[in-house]
């Protein structure tokens, strides 16, 4: 995987050479590079972080999972204890009474371990619905990066070939990489606006 602040630099050193010529239009192109490198180092630095954060998510799911694991393997536990001291108290004697009070304080407990582990598996849920959101704005990003990538690399053409359609098409490649990128960002900024 290539770093994007390194790329960034070395074509906007190449950007500062050709600049020196005193072309108006080399030094157009120049600028174009400089600002989609820039572009393009801000969206790398973005997907990295998405990326982060989705396998954080995920990792938040396995754990909750987990835990509302433990916590049914607890009710089933508790259910089991309490059937056995319901038929120790059914049978009668001295104790029943003392066994019927465990029976309840044992299907109490397996109550709380239910609710527990329901709201473990909520919490699950939601850390895998945050997970697929991340991975869905690293993929968008990503592309956006690329295009941009793409759009700095048609750009140096310009330069070399001195001729203005493949500046043309690195526009149009910058600001698809803007768009993408920012339509990573859009059910966040839409969120913002009508919750």
């Amino acid at each position: 995987m290539s770093d994007p602040a390194l790329e960034a630099h070395e074509h906007a050193e190449h950007a500062e050479h050709a600049a020196h010529e005193n072309d108006p239009f080399i030094s157009r192109v120049s600028i174009t590079i400089a600002l989609l490198a820039v572009i393009a180092t801000v969206t790398g630095s973005l997907e990295t972080i998405e990326d982060g954060s989705a396998i954080i998510a995920a990792q938040e799911a396995v754990l909750a999972q987990d835990k509302a694991t433990d916590q049914w393997s607890y009710y089933q536990a508790k259910g089991v204890k309490a059937e056995v001291y319901q038929v120790a108290a059914d049978q009668g004697g001295a104790r029943a009474d003392g066994y019927a009070k465990k029976a309840k304080a044992e299907e109490a407990k397996q109550d709380k371990a239910h609710e527990e582990a329901t709201n473990l598996e909520k919490e699950r849920e939601t850390a895998i619905a945050l997970s697929q959101s991340h991975e869905q704005r690293h993929h968008r990003l990503a592309l956006g990066a690329t295009l941009l990538e793409m759009g700095i690399a048609i750009s140096t053409i310009a330069i070399i070939t001195r001729r203005r359609w493949p500046w043309a098409v690195s526009g149009v490649l910058g600001v698809a990489g803007v768009v993408v990128a920012l339509w990573a960002y859009t059910p966040v900024v839409l969120g913002m606006f009508m919750g």
